[in-house]
Parts: C-alpha cells; structure tokens; sequence
C-alpha cells in the first residue's frame, strides 16, 4: 500500500485509531495464513506447481500482514536516521508489491490452466516454476529498492518521511503502473475463466438434455447452475469487499499528493488500514473456499471429535425387575 499524504500529526487518538484497525487484521492475517500454510505443507496430496504457487502467495500475504501496522505511521513525521528510515519504509512496501506480484501470479497460472488445459504443460510458468516464483519475488523488490539506489528526496537536515524517501514521480509509476494495472489484469482473468466455466456447462447441459429428452432440468443442471452462480456472486463480493477499499485508498492517495492539507488525516487512516487489510485478506478466503488446502485439518477435526465420542461415558441404562411367573411362585 502506498503511503499517503496526511495533515496533522500523530497524536493519541490517531494511534488508537492505527492500533484497533491495523492490529486486529494484522493479527487474523497472520494466522489464517499459518493455518492454511501448514494444511497444504502437511498434505500429501496436492499438485505440485499449483500448490507452489499459492504457497508462495501465502508467505508474501504473511509478510504482508505483518507490516500491514506500520503501514499508516509511514503518513507521520519522525527523527529515525537514514538507515532506519530507508528500511521502514522501504520494507513494508516491498512487501505489499511482492504480495500483488504474487497474487498475479496465482491468477495467471489458474488462467492459463482453465483456459487452455491441452496446452497447459508446455507453458513456461508451469515447466519453470521456480524461476517464475524468483521473478515474483525479485522484480518487486528491485522496483521497491529504487529509493535506496538514489531515487530520492533525502537531504543532510532532512527528517524521516515517505516524502523524502519516496518521489512523486516513484508514486505515481507505483500506483499506476503497477498496482492498478495489476488488479485490473486479475479482475479480467478472472472474467475469462468463469467465461470458460460458463461453455463448459453449457456443453454439459446439452449433453445431458440430449440423454434426457423431453424432459424438464435435471437435478444435476440445476446445481451446476447454482454452483456456477456462486462462482460468480463470491468473485463479485471479494472485488467490491476487498478491492473497492484498496482502489479507493489508492485514489486518495493521489488526491492527497496533488492537495495538500485538504483531507481529513482521520479519513486517510481508515482507507490505509481497511483498504490495505482488505487487500491482504484476499488469499485467506482463496485458501478457506478450497477444500483441498483445508482437507487436512478437517481430518483432523475428524478424528478429534471422533476421540471424543469413544471417550465419552455411555449413559447408564435402568432395568427394571419383572414379576416372578406364576410357574415360579411356590405353591402355598
């Protein structure tokens, strides 16, 4: 997330402000992503170049979470020396920029494996994953380490600040030949596999009206129907939930570069904490709506709360005495 401009300075109620926003979520990404992580490193049965894929995207989004708290104190003046200075800002943001190459990355690898399945092996990213995983990690932060090779404000007399670490021009390039490109190019790859998703059933339902003639929509149309109709209502609700914030966080940011001094610092917090937070939280929902990537834990749920039921106490059973036959009683 790139930092923002912000009038004001960072006083009591803007750091609890930080702390109740940025905390929580920094907190529930990390360990969402430490629970998904260790299910698929744990399984033994997931493919090979998708599941590095997505491992990859996991560790930058864990990244991510953990600098998502020093994202918003990026807006704020301090006296940090050159060496810190540099770090703090330039860490953060490499982390979130290798976490977007990442998350593009999983797209386009879903995409190509979707939209042509024939041909899908003899693809580059899938004969050469680690060096497309070396790329993912290596151009951001060559672009994030720009800064430190000399692109920069920074004077003898000049205190630590994102406007002294950062250029408007590096903001600009950063915004908008990066990140906005990035999530437009997952939201059409996205668009493109549930077209493919969308043929494919009709193929299907042809298929199966061509067995069942004459007949009215079989069960098995009616929930490839609906399942595809909950395709395309999740990727809706993650694009409006998650990178409508962080567009819109964007788009102030440059509106605060261009203004100085004419948004409220309170209104630039709460995008750059939600905005950011929504971002990163991306991955989790991928990872928990796959069932392959939870499998091992649910088996493991399995058998935990199948301990439990042989340990448990069976109910004790009454059983009442019945009457002595009449054959059995003595004769008087």
């Amino acid at each position: 997330m790139t930092p923002m401009n912000v009038s004001g300075d960072a006083g009591g109620s803007s750091r609890l402000l930080i702390f109740w926003l940025s905390g929580p979520l920094s907190v529930f990404i990390i360990l969402a992503n430490l629970f998904i992580i260790f299910g698929i490193l744990w399984s033994r049965k997931l493919p090979g170049a998708t599941s590095s894929f997505f491992l990859s995207l996991l560790f930058a989004d864990l990244l991510a979470g953990v600098a998502l708290p020093f994202i918003p104190w990026m807006q704020f003046e301090n006296s940090r020396g050159y060496h810190s200075c540099f770090f703090t800002h330039v860490a953060p943001n490499y982390f979130f920029l290798a976490f977007l190459a990442n998350l593009l990355a999983v797209h386009y690898e879903k995409y190509l494996c979707i939209s042509y399945p024939l041909h899908y092996r003899r693809f580059w990213v899938h004969r050469w994953v680690p060096l497309c995983l070396l790329l993912t990690w290596t151009l951001p932060l060559l672009f994030a380490c720009l800064p430190v090779l000399g692109w920069n404000q920074w004077g003898p007399s000049s205190n630590c600040s994102y406007k002294q670490i950062f250029p408007t021009a590096y903001l600009y390039l950063e915004i908008y030949g990066f990140l906005i490109p990035s999530i437009l190019a997952m939201a059409f790859m996205s668009t493109q596999v549930l077209r493919v998703a969308r043929r494919q059933l009709q193929e299907i339902k042809k298929v199966l009206r061509s067995v069942h003639q004459g007949q009215g929509p079989s069960e098995l149309e009616q929930q490839l129907e609906l399942r595809h109709a909950k395709c395309i209502a999740s990727l809706s609700l993650i694009f409006l939930a998650c990178w409508v914030p962080y567009v819109a966080g964007l788009h102030v940011s440059v509106l605060a570069i261009q203004n100085h001094n004419s948004i409220d610092s309170y209104t630039v917090l709460i995008l750059t904490c939600v905005g950011s937070g929504s971002a990163a939280v991306v991955p989790i929902i991928l990872g928990l709506s796959n069932r392959q990537y939870t499998q091992f834990w649910r088996d493991v749920a399995a058998k935990v709360c199948a301990g439990c039921r042989v340990r448990l106490p069976s109910p004790p059973t009454f059983h009442s005495t019945p009457p002595p036959h009449s054959a059995d009683v003595p004769p008087s």
